[in-house]
């Protein structure tokens, strides 16, 4: 009888296809990649096009040993590893390792790990496809000539092992630029101004907001303005000048992809990236359910598509008539194809059986897997069901020439939402509105609150909102996200706080170098052209060597550019006043993958350390001493009392020696501008070049 091998990536999926194969079929992993580029060397031979040169990977001898016996024993050998680009290149790696050319060598793939997408991918098996093997290794090869190219310039400059990279350069300059839009915000001052207004006949006061006049929307920016519109409006009547009523229908969200599962598990369930990919990959290879052995109960977790295929969307409305009644089951429509490119190879995330409900499950589950799982379970079972209906009333009210507005919205028909919401649903506040009101209705002002606000600066990147950016500006794949941001947090770049991310002092003098020596690396027009060309390779557009061909002669010469310039600059260490307790030598400012430090030159003999604290020529607005810079545990610059802790001064942004004109409180440098510290005051001047 025939012999059949079978060979997956992961070991955890081996027991669960075998056990769908049956005793014919041997079933085998290669632990990943068995071969890549050399760590020690580029590994790219410049001189003879571009050719790259393959090596094991060091502890993989073992396991292609093994593959090799078990390779000799089968008759026909299947290579089922994963359905995207890094599964086609290992099974291209693994033929070549293996000599496989002589063996009647296959390749299958299947979406989700089922006895029925096993056994079906069996029935239609093909060739390695080239085309998407080339557009991985023209990716691995554009990363390793930018890594191994420019980190050692910044080595020579920043006296780091600091590493630069063609997706995580232009994420980490993302994130600077959104640091410096922030640090030269300044708040402007605006009012709102609220209406209670008593409806006769009606216990409960009816809230009216400002809109404006009869000629339209009114921005009330300061106290004075909202004082006289007060002092008008006590001598006028309030009435309903209009009430309008409709309806607002709410569409189903789609299934999720890769970066929306990334995002909506970030905001809902509080999980880092790393996190979701790491529990979304053992819901896909398999879990031990009780009663049904290991399951695979998602589809692929790699994915741009939020396409689903006609089984999976027949079970989802037959389940959804069952359990929730006709009228909840969507419509059917014809799905529209995206003008964007997109990796279409396999489906959106979806359970791989929607009857397996998360409750079905839950005690297989760990508390993480459980939570995961329910939201792909809602999220897919809600994009197959009808939209929400919202009832809306509109009242326009008026005041003399003034006019306020009253917005509430009940849901009619919850469609979708009796089992998805999201985190922006849930947020919405609906207000109360009287049941019967219309243009008869007397009104009486019970009382108006006025309310002081200032415009906020943008926010800090999230994981979340950094993903949701990569992907609109088509920087990186869904496989590429979460290994970026593990990067630059990794090194330090960037630190971590609560959910925001932070630049940290390391992370400026990396992005500062790379915008001035490597400028092409680290746009965001550029780099998103790069994605869209490894595209074209994957669908046999372009040669993969052309676009290599290209790139590669710009980026040796502005390395070369980047070297004699720096050579130039002979970089010392900066030595302070502080004379090290142990040795008595002057210490010297040393970079740390925390940022600046102090270190005794007298290094191996004496190991001193101390922090680096920058004084700024600034007395502390406290208690008179020196304002320095300091920074956080994780690494986030703040300027500070040296005497702290004893004085607790501290500020985001750096603090100038003139004192405000207006108040006399300290002001700060916003971009280049100086504002006074005190949003209340608002006074704000130009920067001064002394300033700088």
């Amino acid at each position: 009888m025939a012999k059949y091998l079978v060979i997956v990536e992961s070991p955890a999926k081996v027991k669960t296809i075998k056990k769908f194969l049956g005793k014919n079929y041997e079933v085998v992993a290669s632990n990943g990649h068995v071969r890549d580029l050399p760590k020690s060397r580029m590994g790219i031979d410049v001189e003879n096009d571009f050719e790259p040169k393959y090596i094991t990977i060091r502890g993989k001898g073992d396991i292609l040993a093994k593959l090799r016996r078990e390779v000799k024993k089968a008759d026909r050998v299947y290579l089922a590893t994963d359905p995207d680009r890094e599964g086609e290149a290992i099974s291209w790696h693994l033929s070549q390792a293996l000599k496989l050319e002589d063996k009647d060598a296959q390749r299958i793939t299947f979406n989700e790990i089922t006895q029925h997408a096993v056994k079906e991918s069996l029935k239609s098996p093909r060739s390695i496809d080239m085309n998407l093997v080339d557009a991985q290794q023209t990716r691995r090869i554009l990363d390793r000539m930018v890594g191994y190219e420019i980190s050692p310039v910044l080595w020579a400059k920043v006296k780091r092992g600091l590493s630069a990279g063609r997706v995580q350069s232009v994420a980490l300059r993302i994130i600077c630029d959104r640091e410096e839009e922030i640090n030269a915000f300044i708040p402007e001052e605006y009012w709102t101004l609220d209406a209670m207004l008593s409806v006769k006949g009606e216990k409960k006061p009816l809230l009216a907001k400002f809109h404006g006049d009869e000629n339209g929307k009114i921005t009330i920016s300061n106290r004075a303005e909202v004082e006289q519109i007060m002092k008008e409006l006590g001598q006028e009547k309030f009435q309903v000048l209009e009430v309008k009523k409709g309806e607002r229908v709410k569409k189903a969200p789609l299934p999720f992809t890769t970066s929306t599962l990334q995002q909506e598990a970030s905001k809902a369930l509080n999980f880092p990236i790393s996190k979701t990919m790491r529990i979304a990959q053992q819901l896909y290879e398999g879990v031990d359910i009780k009663g049904q052995g290991t399951v695979g109960l998602i589809t692929y977790l790699r994915t741009d598509s939020v396409r689903i295929s006609e089984e999976a969307d027949e079970q989802a409305r037959e389940y959804i008539t069952n359990a929730y009644g006709e009228s909840y089951v969507a419509a059917r429509t014809t799905e529209k194809k995206s003008g964007a490119k997109i990796q279409d190879a396999h489906e959106a995330i979806r359970p791989s059986d929607i009857n397996r409900t998360p409750v079905l499950v839950k005690e297989s589950l760990s508390r993480d897997q459980f939570r995961l799982y329910q939201l792909i379970w809602k999220r897919f079972t809600a994009s197959r069901m009808s939209p929400a209906v919202y009832e809306t009333t509109n009242v326009k009210i008026g005041a003399g020439k003034y006019r306020f507005g009253v917005s509430a919205s009940k849901i009619g028909f919850d469609g979708f939402m009796s089992v998805y919401t999201s985190e922006e649903d849930e947020k919405a506040e609906n207000n109360v509105l009287l049941k019967s009101i219309d243009e008869t209705t007397e009104l009486s002002m019970k009382e108006l609150e006025e309310k002081q606000h200032f415009t906020q600066p943008p926010a800090h990147y999230t994981e979340a909102s950094l993903v949701k950016t990569l992907e609109e500006l088509g920087i990186g794949r869904p496989s590429t996200y979460s290994p970026t941001i593990t990067t630059i947090l990794g090194r330090r770049y960037i630190v971590k706080e609560a959910k925001n991310l932070y630049v940290t002092e390391l992370g400026e003098v990396v992005n500062q170098i790379m915008k001035e020596s490597f400028p092409s690396i680290v746009d965001e027009h550029f780099t998103a052209n790069m994605e869209s060309l490894l595209d074209s390779v994957e669908a046999g557009q372009i040669g993969w060597k052309v676009v290599v061909r290209n790139f590669y002669p710009d980026l040796d010469a502005a390395v070369k550019a980047a070297q004699k310039d720096l050579e130039k600059v002979k970089i010392e260490d900066e030595v302070s006043d502080v004379v090290c307790e142990l040795c008595g030598r002057n210490m010297v400012v040393k970079y740390g993958p925390h940022g600046k430090f102090l270190a005794c030159p007298g290094f191996p003999e004496c190991r001193n350390t101390k922090p680096y604290l920058e004084k700024i020529g600034v007395a502390c607005p406290k208690c008179g001493k020196e304002v320095v810079l300091r920074k956080t545990k994780k690494g986030r610059k703040y300027y500070g009392c040296e005497n702290n802790p004893d004085c607790d001064f501290m500020s985001w942004s750096r603090p100038v020696k003139e004192k405000c004109p207006k108040c006399g409180g300290y002001m700060v440098i916003k971009g280049n501008k100086i504002v006074c510290a005190d949003e209340q005051c608002g006074y704000v001047t130009e920067k001064e070049k002394e300033n700088d």
